[in-house]
């Protein structure tokens, strides 16, 4: 029988998400990844077991396609709402473009309160940020998205976890700094050489009101950007399933995230098909074969973050006592009872999971049954 290796000796972190509840110190935490990979589930999943452990959680969806309502299976706005059953645990959702188009309606209607009601004209502050949030591309979402963290810094939650959109948009979003930055740097360039002219055409007052909501969300800006950076109050959990385009576009997210200087260490592999003893489902054999690849591919590239596999199941996670319990395969691993005997295997990511299983009280796994083999 072969010896038993600690995870130390193996190499290998702790294949869980409690690393995020023992750090007290998060502020947020963005989770995603690849469309239908089971992000909404994940961010919910993990908000619920924070909950138990914070005196208070807000999770905020991206996404223009809000999933928030339908998985806790009751209604959510923009405005931060408490899910049933908790008093510590609240949701809203948001659209980037729609809250872009309303700031600037809000800047126009400002404009024109401020002077008497009379029409600012083509020169007025609300015409010059409309014009600025749709001469560059990808700026809308990003005043947005700065809005957003202006108002989601004034809020008085101890953690707030951001259920995100498919890859592709939350990377504009994360990449937010960097391109505001840079648009709001060019601005105070052609500022400085005609001032004079936007003086005569604004007016004083005017010019300086731009200025001023400039020179604010600037201020915004750098201390979001400083604290995506630190890694004490900011992290990034990426999910995905193991197949190929899954796995392709983590990897591309992580070295995004990297390139960003956001802390990512933790990586959920959603649909797992546990091997169940005995089975003789040709189609169930091939797929776990199948998965069994990609799994192998992603402990090696990701040998120092905190990796979790959560099982394929037989029925939906809706609601939150579902997300409750399938909250626990994100703290404690799931393995099938005859997967214990694994720890006296060759195979290292199982048998890890094994003795964790093993070491966990059953009760905190029970709950939601895993698919099984034919």
């Amino acid at each position: 029988m072969a010896s038993e290796l600690s995870d130390d000796e193996l190499g290998m972190c702790d294949p869980t998400l409690v690393n995020l509840l023992e750090q007290t110190s998060l502020k947020w935490i963005f989770v995603g990844g690849k469309g239908g990979v089971g992000k909404t589930t994940t961010s919910c999943s993990l908000a619920v077991q924070l909950a138990a452990r914070r005196s208070s959680v807000l999770v905020v969806s991206t996404d223009p396609a809000h999933n928030l309502s339908d998985a806790f299976g009751q209604k959510f706005s923009r405005k931060p709402t408490p899910v049933d059953g908790f008093d510590n645990l609240f949701c809203m959702e948001i659209d980037p473009k729609a809250d872009a188009e309303e700031m600037t309606e809000a800047a126009a209607a400002a404009e024109t309160a401020s002077a008497g009601g009379a029409d600012g004209g083509l020169g007025g502050i609300g015409s010059m940020l409309k014009e600025f949030s749709s001469s560059i591309p990808g700026i809308d979402e990003a005043m947005s998205f700065a809005e957003l963290m202006k108002h989601v810094q004034s809020m008085e939650y101890e953690t707030i976890v951001f259920d995100t959109a498919p890859t592709g948009h939350t990377l504009r979003l994360l990449s937010f700094p960097k391109l505001m930055d840079g648009a709001l740097g060019k601005i105070m360039d052609l500022k400085d050489k005609f001032s004079g002219m936007l003086g005569g055409i604004l007016g004083g007052g005017q010019q300086e009101a731009m200025l001023g909501k400039l020179d604010e969300l600037r201020a915004v800006v750098d201390r979001v950007s400083a604290m995506f950076k630190d890694p004490d109050l900011t992290t990034f959990v990426c999910v995905c399933i193991p197949e190929f385009l899954s796995l392709y576009e983590t990897e591309r997210l992580v070295q995004e995230l990297t390139n960003f200087e956001i802390d990512v260490r933790n990586v959920v592999v959603n649909q797992v098909l546990f091997p169940e003893p005995g089975t003789q489902c040709r189609r169930c054999l091939a797929r776990q074969a199948m998965q069994g690849k990609y799994l192998d591919q992603i402990e090696d590239l990701y040998e120092d973050f905190h990796v979790v596999h959560t099982p394929l199941l037989d029925e939906e996670v809706r609601g939150a006592e579902r997300l409750g319990l399938f909250g626990q395969h994100l703290m404690v691993p799931y393995v099938v009872p005859d997967a214990r005997v694994a720890a006296a295997t060759g195979s290292t990511t199982t048998a890890r999971a094994a003795r964790a299983a093993a070491r966990a009280d059953d009760g905190r796994r029970g709950g939601l049954r895993a698919t099984a083999e034919c």
